[in-house]
Order: structure tokens, then C-alpha cells, then sequence
């Protein structure tokens, strides 16, 4: 039998056991749940030592004193009941990436490392922050370039989570609609166009470019077409080359937020635009666009610019915050002046120019533009354009699938960082300032958009602020960019899918992110392999006759034109391959 006193000990212990538990649950709690309110624990936590029997006698006198104050940030700190319980126990010291307010500046760790809030940006205090009226409804988005939107077909694309189908009638003029049909709501982008009329391919349904319903096929003779047969419509407008959709019902279209952009409206301007699907929010995407710090290491080679030994400190110089985006100068410490001007306008467009007068005095103006489409939750599709007033002589001897290839490679190299970034960002919960460890001569670009994602961020259906987040109501399935074994199948074929069915959606694959939205491309394609093709039976049939015949002479120069359509078609194959094959990084591939 126990004594009176060992018992004690084990119902003291019990009870301190379970005190531990609540505890860490608690910390659990607030770790993983952003809308987790502290104050509501701490009642509960007392409620649950008073009555306990044996903690709320006097003579075991438990120290309320040190049941801990749960603090609101996102970092919580060690309490003083959990160090009482874990005294005696080994320490091990930690990586903390955690962000706190200390002073306006972001300290990470121990302040004991040091004070990193000279190198950091900090972040904004709860007090500061500023909300701004926004619906993102209320905006203009870009859609697709004019020149690739097919003649012959329906385009289905999505703004966030609601899907679209647009397509040019007969008579060459652009509709845009909800995708579904209201009949059994499938989607319109599926159907096909007859006599200008969008035809649904599930009961063969049309309607006009207003939206009306004028054909029912099983309708009985006599029968009035129901008022309720129509679809919702959407204003579009095509400027400066690029299709761009208005959102809203409720608003009519403001052309004054339409943009307009002034350096491809100039004499002699020439750009190069390409568009790219992309396996991640379209808020990494302008993020990974504004980080001019990444281009020497993650582009190294990848053009005549990009090169890893120019990675350096950069100036930033922020000129313009206002509710729709922000503006400034930037350029490279080692240069010491800052000639490249950025500027973010909502809800999507990103824009990089410069000016460079040359030795007879005349301006030159560059411009790098990005048009960066959300198009669904950890999905997006960007227009890139550039473009300049002064062409190089170099670039003239290149056509222009081979930019537009090496576009699709720039943005392979991100993708395997960017789609993992998405993924963490969902997982966390948590906003970018408890994650992220911005620099002020790399991330100001960064920052500041983050920022401005938490004054317009809650007009949107979801958000990743620096202070703040809203997450999807119902997330979707997150894509990954593939690494490995499956990358090297997946980029060793030139389909959609990557196991030879070409017509299978694979946005892992370059053929589905580019080829089939660019008109150029798909035509270069199919002239390649239709040379292929054709050298390769010139080739067989060459060989065939060159067993046959005796005479040495016609054997020789029909193997001669043998080996020179065998070396047409593999050049054939390699012009396919650049514009249809993903780029795997040396290290990676097996």
C-alpha cells in the first residue's frame, strides 16, 4: 500500500501533466490558426486548475502566477509554466525564421545574433496599416493576345474562379461569356462556332453574340425559345494588341482604369510577346517579376545578360504608393545610379522601363511589360511583352520562336521554386512577414507589393499579405512542377501530357504553357514536323533504291542524299524539341 504522501506525488504529477497538455495544445493552436483566439484560452486554462481537487488546496499552493499571458503574435515565446516543467532538461539550439515587431524592425532569433533590422525590411505595425476601398471585380484584366485568339474555335480561360469563353464571330468581332451553358451547364469553351453562333456540343444549343439562345434543336415545331436560354456577358476591349475582360455586373466599365501603355504607342516601337500558363498563384508570379536580385543566379546564361558573378546589392528608391499600386527606381550598387524605372498598377500589370540616350543624342526607350492573369487558385497566365525602339542588330538574325522558346525556359527555371512556394504558403496559413526574410538591398519590390496586398487584399477571394490572410473558402488542389524521373519523362516529349497524348492539359509541360497559345509556335511546329516527315520517306525511299541499283556511282550519291535528309530531319527534330521540351536543369537530369 502507498503512502499517503506518494499519492500526493502522483496526483500532483497528474495534474501537472495534464496543466502541460492543455499548454501545448494551446501553442498548437496558436501556431496553426491564424483566427485562434488566445484570451479565450486562458479561463479555460484556470477553470481547469481550480477544479482539480488537489491543485486547488492551499497547502499545494500551485503557482497561478506562472500560468502564462498567450501572447497574439505569431511567435510565440516559451511560458513560464512550460520552462518551470522543463527545467533540468537539455537545450538545443534552434533555427528561428519566425518575425516579430521589435522597434518597427524585423529581428529574427536571438537578439543576442545581433540586431538585423539594418538589412531587413520591417514590417508595419497593426496600428499603421492602411485598408483601402477595392473589389476586384472592379477591374480590368488581361485575357489573351489578339493575334492568338483562333478564328475557328472558342477559347475557355478563367479570372480567379470564374471561368470564361471567348471567341470572334463571323463578321471578326469579340464575345466573351460565363462558360456554361445554361441548359446543363456545360461549358461553352467546349463547343465549336457555326455561322458565327457559339454551338454547344452537348444538345447543340447556339447563341448570338449577345448571349441569346436562338436554336434549340429538340424544341417542338412552333415552340418559343424560353427567355431564361441565355448566357451572362462580359464587356471586353481590345487595346494595344491584348484582350482585356471587366468583371463586374453590378459597375459598368471604367475605361479610365483600362490600360495604356505609353512606350508601345510610340514610332518604331517593336516588342516580342509571348504567353505562358503557370503552375502558381498569380501573386508569386508578379512577386518572382519584381525580384530583379534573382536574375543572375536562377537565369545564369540563359541570355547575353544574365550572369552569376554580377549578383550584387541593389538601390531602391520607392517614388509612389498609392491604392492602386506603387512605383520607384531601382538599379545596381556597383553601378551607383538607378536608371530602371518599375511600376505595379492593380489589379495585375507590372511594368520595367528605361531610357538610354545614345552618342548622337537621341532617346531610346525599353520597356519590359507583364500582364499577369490569376486564373484560378495556384494557377496563372501571363502575357509578356518587350519590346524597344531600337532593335538589335543580333537579334534580327533570330526568328522569333526562338525568343519565344527561350522565354518558356526563364520560366521553367523559376517554376520548381515558385510551385513549392505556393504549396508552403498554403500550408502555413500564416502571412508573408513570418516567413520570408526580406532584405532591403534585394526584396524592397517585394515588400511593397505585400503590402499593398493588405489594403486592397480584402476586396479579393483570397490574399497573401505581409500583415495579413485571407485563404481560399474552398482551396484548390495545389499543381507541382515536376523534378526527377517524371520531369525527364514529361520533358522528353513534345505533348501536352508528356507520355505521348499530345491532346492531355499537363501545365508542367512547355507544349501545353506555350505552344498551344501561340499561334507562331503551333505553326512552326507543325511545319517542322511536316519536314521531318517528308525527309524522312525521302530518306527511306532513297536507301531502298540505292540496295536496288548496281552502278556504283548512283549507290554513292543516293547514300549522299540519304545521309543528308537523316541530317534534315534530326535538325528538324531539335527546332521541335526547343520549342516543345521542358528545360531540367544539369544536376537534375538523369
Amino acid at each position: 500500500m502507498q503512502s499517503p504522501a506518494s499519492n500526493n506525488n502522483l496526483h500532483l504529477h497528474l495534474s501537472l501533466s495534464h496543466t502541460h497538455w492543455f499548454i501545448v495544445q494551446i501553442r498548437h493552436l496558436q501556431s496553426h490558426k491564424p483566427r485562434f483566439d488566445t484570451k479565450m484560452a486562458l479561463p479555460m486554462l484556470q477553470m481547469l486548475l481550480v477544479s482539480d481537487p488537489f491543485l486547488s488546496t492551499s497547502n499545494n499552493r500551485f503557482p497561478f502566477s506562472h500560468i502564462p499571458i498567450l501572447p497574439s503574435s505569431r511567435s510565440p515565446q516559451p511560458s513560464q509554466a512550460l520552462k518551470h516543467l522543463s527545467r533540468g532538461r537539455s537545450r538545443r539550439p534552434k533555427c528561428s525564421a519566425a518575425a516579430a515587431d521589435v522597434g518597427g524592425g524585423l529581428l529574427i532569433g536571438d537578439r543576442e545574433e545581433g540586431d538585423s533590422s539594418s538589412i531587413l525590411v520591417g514590417p508595419v505595425s497593426e496600428g499603421e496599416r492602411e485598408v483601402v476601398d477595392y473589389d476586384w471585380t472592379e477591374e480590368w484584366y488581361p485575357l489573351y493576345l489578339t493575334q492568338n485568339i483562333p478564328d475557328d474555335a472558342p477559347l475557355g480561360l478563367t479570372v480567379f474562379h470564374k471561368q470564361l469563353v471567348l471567341y470572334r464571330d463571323d463578321a471578326g468581332l469579340l464575345h466573351c461569356y460565363e462558360d456554361r451553358c445554361p441548359h446543363r451547364l456545360a461549358k461553352l469553351s467546349e463547343g465549336q462556332l457555326v455561322d458565327g453562333r457559339l454551338e454547344c456540343l452537348y444538345h447543340g444549343w447556339q447563341f448570338d453574340g449577345d448571349g441569346k439562345c436562338v436554336k434549340i434543336p429538340q424544341l417542338p415545331a412552333g415552340a418559343k425559345i424560353p427567355r431564361q436560354a441565355c448566357v451572362r456577358t462580359y464587356e471586353i476591349r481590345d487595346s494595344q494588341g491584348v484582350v482585356w475582360v471587366w468583371m463586374s455586373h453590378k459597375t459598368p466599365p471604367d475605361l479610365t482604369k483600362l490600360p495604356w501603355f505609353e512606350n508601345f504607342a510610340r514610332p518604331g516601337f517593336q516588342d516580342v510577346s509571348t504567353t505562358h500558363e503557370l503552375p502558381y498563384d498569380h501573386s508569386i508570379l508578379l512577386e518572382n517579376l519584381m525580384d530583379p536580385a534573382h536574375v543572375p543566379i536562377s537565369h545564369d546564361r540563359t541570355d547575353w545578360t544574365a550572369k552569376r558573378e554580377d549578383a550584387q546589392p541593389l538601390l531602391f528608391n520607392v517614388t509612389e504608393r498609392k491604392d492602386r499600386g506603387f512605383a520607384g527606381w531601382w538599379g545596381r550598387e556597383t553601378d551607383q545610379s538607378m536608371p530602371n524605372f518599375l511600376r505595379f498598377e492593380a489589379p495585375c500589370v507590372l511594368q520595367n522601363n528605361r531610357e538610354i540616350v545614345d552618342k548622337n543624342g537621341e532617346t531610346h526607350y525599353f520597356s519590359g511589360l507583364f500582364l499577369c492573369r490569376p486564373s484560378g487558385q495556384g494557377k496563372s497566365m501571363l502575357i509578356v511583352r518587350f519590346g524597344s525602339t531600337r532593335q538589335s542588330t543580333l537579334a534580327k538574325f533570330f526568328p522569333k520562336w526562338y525568343f519565344h522558346q527561350n522565354a518558356s525556359k526563364v520560366f521553367e527555371q523559376d517554376m520548381g521554386f515558385l510551385s513549392s512556394q505556393n504549396e508552403v504558403l498554403m500550408k502555413e496559413e500564416v502571412p508573408i512577414k513570418a516567413l520570408y526574410l526580406n532584405l532591403k538591398s534585394s526584396d524592397t519590390w517585394v515588400v511593397e507589393y505585400r503590402k499593398w496586398m493588405d489594403k486592397a487584399g480584402h476586396g479579393m477571394p483570397y490574399h497573401f499579405g505581409h500583415s495579413s490572410i485571407s485563404l481560399p473558402k474552398k482551396p484548390a488542389v495545389v499543381e507541382h512542377a515536376p523534378a526527377g524521373l517524371v520531369a525527364g519523362i514529361s520533358a522528353s516529349s513534345p505533348a501536352k501530357g508528356g507520355l505521348g497524348a499530345i491532346h492531355s492539359p499537363n501545365l508542367a509541360n512547355r507544349y501545353f504553357r506555350h505552344v498551344i497559345h501561340c499561334r507562331e509556335c503551333r505553326s512552326v511546329v507543325k511545319a517542322f514536323q511536316a519536314w521531318k516527315n517528308a525527309l524522312s520517306v525521302l530518306a527511306l525511299l532513297s536507301t531502298g533504291v540505292a540496295i536496288l541499283i548496281s552502278t556504283k556511282q548512283w549507290k554513292t550519291l543516293l547514300l549522299v542524299v540519304t545521309a543528308l535528309c537523316l541530317t534534315g530531319a534530326y535538325a528538324c527534330s531539335k527546332a521541335i524539341e526547343l520549342s516543345t521540351t521542358n528545360f531540367i536543369r544539369t544536376h537534375r537530369r538523369l
